[in-house]
């Protein structure tokens, strides 16, 4: 029979905290899957490529580029899955060596200050723009001296100028409350023209991630629509859109309310173009 402790007792603890934390790639694939997205659904709301989309979710960094481009692509994959992005990057520094050193700031600050002692006043502009302020008040008040006798007859084509000019201005203050407002309201959207697609896409049940193309695949919005926000897209032709939580969606297109019946959770692609609304 022994007396002391166990063998048992002798093992090294362990931090079951660290142990359980998932790795940063690891992190942004389950929440993106709980978000319901696919890499492809991923990829074409950040741009960020399929084949990095799927390194950093193995914890392959080396396709990023550098420290810099992967601390970009975890932030913005982040926001794509509706993660906080800064526990993850500061996770990130933690396991690559921290981040880099700040530049040091001394050779702006010297060229600061050099700079101001090669410029000095100058002096031969000045005395030329004084000599010809002096001659043109010189000829000036020669030109007033010569001219005095007929000061009496252009105050008299001054006044019966100005006469014209007081009835001509209440005309102008009628036509600024006619001015259009430059803020769209729902009448705008609902006075759509034909030959244009006006979407707007509001979130009066909850926040849903939203993604918005035109014809040419030009993005006009990549984020998170929040509870009561609501966006408005035109477009000559065609308007793409990716809704991450589409229960959550109202849409208009066209002046026009879109009565599908979207579920809470799920991943709807869109397409919409000119006349009656038509899912795609």
């Amino acid at each position: 029979m022994s007396i002391g402790n166990s063998p048992e007792d002798e093992r090294p603890f362990n931090d079951v905290s660290e142990e359980a934390r998932p790795s940063v790639g690891r992190a942004l694939r389950q929440a993106r899957i709980a978000a319901g997205l696919t890499v492809d659904d991923v990829s074409s709301a950040t741009r960020v490529r399929i084949a990095i989309v799927h390194a950093i979710e193995a914890d392959d960094f080396a396709p990023c580029g550098g420290d810099v481009y992967a601390r970009g692509h975890i932030r913005t994959l982040a926001r794509a899955v509706r993660l906080d992005p800064a526990p993850l990057i500061a996770q990130y520094d933690a396991e690559h060596g921290g981040r880099p050193a700040p530049t040091p700031a001394a050779p702006m600050f010297e060229a600061e200050r050099i700079r101001p002692e090669r410029r000095g006043p100058n002096w031969t502009a000045a005395m030329v723009a004084a000599i010809v302020a002096v001659v043109g008040f010189v000829g000036f008040t020669a030109f007033k001296g010569g001219d005095g006798g007929n000061d009496a007859k252009s105050q008299v084509a001054e006044g019966a100028s100005a006469k014209p000019s007081k009835s001509s201005s209440p005309t102008t203050k009628k036509d600024k409350p006619a001015a259009p407002s430059s803020e769209p309201s729902d009448s705008a959207i609902a006075a759509a023209p034909q030959d244009k697609v006006t979407v707007q896409v509001s979130a009066p049940n909850g926040r849903s991630w939203i993604s918005a193309k035109d014809h040419n695949g030009r993005m006009l919005f990549d984020g998170l629509l929040k509870k009561g926000e609501s966006k408005t897209f035109q477009d000559s032709s065609k308007i793409n859109l990716i809704l991450g939580d589409a229960g959550a969606i109202e849409l208009y297109v066209n002046g026009k309310k879109i009565e599908d019946d979207f579920r809470p959770g799920a991943v709807e692609r869109l397409t919409y173009t000119k006349g009656d609304p038509e899912a795609g």
